[in-house]
């Protein structure tokens, strides 16, 4: 580990220098990707460097403490920094782990009703209601891109994006099967029913992280409609985008202008492409993991919302909240946190193994 934070010391000393340099500074592109590579590393470095510290302190105190005059002073120095050293270094280990490229991301969620007809639909619409709330609590933009309402107010399938820092660091393990235990309201008996509905969290990307051959791709445009066949517009504005190697389809018919969905639609697609082959890498690291915290498998049952009992469970962590209107408006911070800490723990495994 400690050969591994001299590269890393280096390298931060080396772009130190980098970034100053007028010439690089001439070339914002460059200097740019610099600056972010500087500042990934910067914290790493300081707690290397504090790590370092501690030790020379520790050092200094044993010899020191040959001395009569000094020793009671020295040993006080000697524990207090033997006592911070293994904090320090198990804080490194943590800071070692590699950051997930895509978590500065925004993302496109897309929700889909699964097994349950109305109530699938219902219970898409009440994900996405806990998704804008909690969007809204993180001061997040949302833009719906793309929606199949329901005549009782759910949905299909709705597809959004969220723009804001980290959006992707705090949603990227929501992806999955959702599973919902309620009474529906257009149960008259009681009867408690079950349904599902899919939840996948893409991260946004450029053009240039996936090429995308024009050729590839046929377009169609339609007029947009809302639930129950009513047209929004009476122009065709809306567009589907048909990717043929891949069968991939996206639609995008909320904005008022060809273009604008166009755009949208895109960002769609390549989040789609990129997400492909996102999948293929997950599942390699997966295969050598125990649990798979952070696979996002969208076949995988992630999470159970039971009304009755107030409870909603997450599988893969097995960690249950029983503060069920809380959570569906918006509060979910703590499931959150402890997903994401349960996945650097898995990580940090796979890197001591």
């Amino acid at each position: 580990m400690f050969d591994k934070l001299e590269v890393v010391e280096n390298r931060y000393e080396e772009l130190t220098k980098m970034i100053s340099d007028p010439e690089i500074i001439a070339n914002q592109a460059e200097w740019q990707k610099l600056i972010r590579e500087h500042g990934s590393i910067e914290e790493v470095v300081q707690k290397y460097r504090e790590y370092k510290k501690e030790k020379q302190r520790m050092e200094d105190a044993k010899e020191m403490m040959e001395d009569k005059e000094l020793k009671e002073l020295a040993e006080i120095d000697y524990y207090e920094a033997k006592e911070k050293l293994p904090q320090i270094e198990d804080e490194l280990k943590t800071l070692l782990i590699p950051k997930d490229p895509n978590d500065d991301k925004n993302i496109i969620c897309e929700i889909r009703g699964g097994a349950g007809g109305e109530e699938a639909a219902l219970f898409a619409g009440t994900l996405f209601r806990m998704y804008s709330m909690y969007a809204e609590r993180k001061h997040w933009k949302i833009d719906i891109l793309n929606e199949n309402a329901t005549e009782l107010g759910g949905y299909k399938e709705i597809s959004f994006m969220i723009t804001g820092k980290g959006a992707y660091s705090r949603l990227k393990f929501e992806s999955g099967v959702h599973r919902v235990q309620r009474v529906p309201d257009t149960e008259s008996s009681g009867r408690i029913h079950t349904s599902t509905a899919t939840v996948a969290v893409l991260p946004v990307v450029e053009d240039v992280e996936i090429e995308i051959n024009p050729a590839d791709i046929k377009m169609e445009v339609f007029r947009a409609s809302g639930a129950g066949g009513q047209h929004v517009n009476k122009t065709s504005s809306a567009v589907r985008l048909i990717h043929e190697p891949t069968g991939i389809v996206v639609e995008c018919q909320t904005e008022r202008s060809q273009l604008q969905n166009r755009e949208y639609a895109m960002k769609m697609l390549r989040s789609r492409l990129y997400n492909i082959e996102k999948e293929k890498q997950d599942s390699e690291i997966a295969n050598a993991r125990k649990t798979q915290v952070g696979s996002g498998d969208r076949s995988e049952k992630i999470r159970t919302y039971n009304y009755p009992q107030g409870r909603i469970t997450d599988h893969r962590i097995g960690m249950s909240i029983f503060q069920m209107e809380n959570f569906l408006n918006g509060d979910i911070d703590e499931m959150v946190d402890n997903l994401i800490a349960a996945d650097r723990a898995e990580k940090l495994k796979g890197e001591e193994e």
